[in-house]
């Protein structure tokens, strides 16, 4: 991993990618209040099919050092991911805003599918495992997931940008 200190020229620390990644493995719900400034929204970046960004408030969970989320596949973020996977995914916390850089794949294993069925379950949002055994679906999802069934995302980082928004400040990239 190479780290560069972006905030050298303010004689802010280098920021410590275990302690970020510790944060974002400690949760990062969407309950009001949970995050920084009053709640967690991920935004998840991927590219049109013109080269322009197309930026969308997504529910994510971070779990093995990945960035995890669901949508329909008939969904802009889905078509787009389909053709070109590279896109960025950011989440402000309490203690800093993170970004984390890389590649979406679908994950269509039964196994991990339900693995990651019964951590959103445990968030609050009803989702099980399709017939399928490879998508969730559940009696709602936000409206722009689309209907069901929805397929589940990983994004692996290949570089993060973090801003440490508490004392002592501070900036950091890391490619991976």
């Amino acid at each position: 991993m190479d780290a560069t200190n972006l905030a050298d020229l303010y004689d802010l620390p280098l920021l410590d990618w275990a302690s970020v990644q510790a944060r974002l493995d400690a949760g990062i719900t969407q309950a009001p209040g949970s995050g920084g400034p009053n709640r967690h929204t991920c935004w998840l970046t991927t590219i049109n099919p013109d080269g322009a960004p197309h930026v969308t408030g997504i529910g994510a969970l971070f779990v093995d050092g990945c960035f995890w989320f669901e949508t329909g596949e008939r969904t802009r973020k889905a078509r787009n991911l389909a053709r070109d996977p590279r896109c960025a995914l950011g989440v402000a916390t309490a203690e800093f805003d993170v970004v984390l850089e890389g590649r979406a794949s679908r994950v269509t294993d039964p196994v991990t599918v339900a693995a990651m069925a019964e951590r959103w379950a445990a968030e609050g949002w009803p989702a099980r495992v399709d017939e399928s055994g490879q998508a969730l679906t559940a009696e709602f999802s936000a409206p722009s997931a689309g209907p069901p069934p929805w397929f589940v995302y990983r994004v692996g980082p290949a570089a993060a940008t973090a801003l440490r928004t508490v004392e002592p400040g501070g900036a950091t990239r890391w490619r991976f």
